[in-house]
């Protein structure tokens, strides 16, 4: 398949355009003009570079690319050793931020709440913060062990008294001061992937229970969904590769 035409379809379904994000979304560095094979990851590392090079790759896809707003602009150091790699290996490295958080179907949140089995899940009006009504009231503590069990990482959790957990709502990776409209649409309890000093602070006063289940962990199910997308549609091959990360 021509890179170009697997950008294209890409960048069609998950809306890319429509998004004013933090960073370049599509096609972040350009290969050899036709992919056959493609790896998946949530992070554009060294590791993952490397690994995808090892397995003859033609493409990576990540959730986490370059060229972020606000940090510097040269092309040294670590930056450029990534570059070089994929370069001189002929690689093309295609990365989606925010419209893989957002997608309805293989989006972060949308396969997030497909593992939790949230059921009922809908998204807010950006697409990013989503929440259900569970058919029957929880505990902080069941959700979180649910969360530890499938993500396979210990998840921090403030639970704020004993309330029953009725309405959740999530968002992926560093989604911590999204725990405010949480609180404003009517959640119990609010989970996401990181924390900051004041999130706890908010979270009792708010009376939200609060889960920081990991950036990485919670961010790995939507650039796999949409690799196995490309599969099932087009002549690709692609491997998701998991190259672990506690935070």
């Amino acid at each position: 398949m021509e890179l170009s035409a697997l950008v294209k379809a890409l960048d069609t379904e998950l809306d890319a355009r429509s998004f004013k994000d933090y960073c370049p979304n599509g096609l972040q560095v350009e290969g050899r003009p036709d992919v056959e094979r493609l790896v998946t990851g949530v992070t554009a590392s060294q590791a993952l570079i490397d690994a995808a090079i090892e397995q003859g790759a033609d493409a990576i896809l990540v959730h986490h690319g370059y060229f972020w707003r606000g940090e510097p602009a040269e092309i040294t150091g670590m930056k450029a050793r990534r570059i070089r790699a994929l370069l001189g290996a002929g690689v093309s490295l295609l990365a989606y931020h925010l419209p893989l958080d957002a997608h309805p179907r293989l989006g972060n949140n949308a396969r997030l709440g497909a593992l939790m089995g949230w059921e009922s899940a809908r998204a807010g009006d950006d697409g990013l913060l989503w929440y259900a009504d569970l058919p029957q009231a929880e505990t902080a503590v069941d959700i979180a062990g649910r969360a530890r069990q499938l993500l396979g990482r210990e998840p921090l959790l403030e639970a704020v008294g004993e309330t029953p957990v009725k309405r959740v709502a999530w968002c992926t990776g560093a989604a911590q001061s999204f725990l405010g409209q949480a609180a404003d649409i009517g959640a119990d309890l609010f989970l996401t992937g990181e924390v900051s000093e004041p999130t706890i602070h908010e979270a009792r006063e708010r009376g939200v229970h609060f889960i920081a289940a990991g950036h990485h962990a919670t961010e790995r199910y939507g650039v796999k969904a949409l690799g196995e997308w490309v599969a099932d549609r087009f002549d690709i091959s692609q491997t998701f590769i998991d190259i672990d990360n506690p935070a």
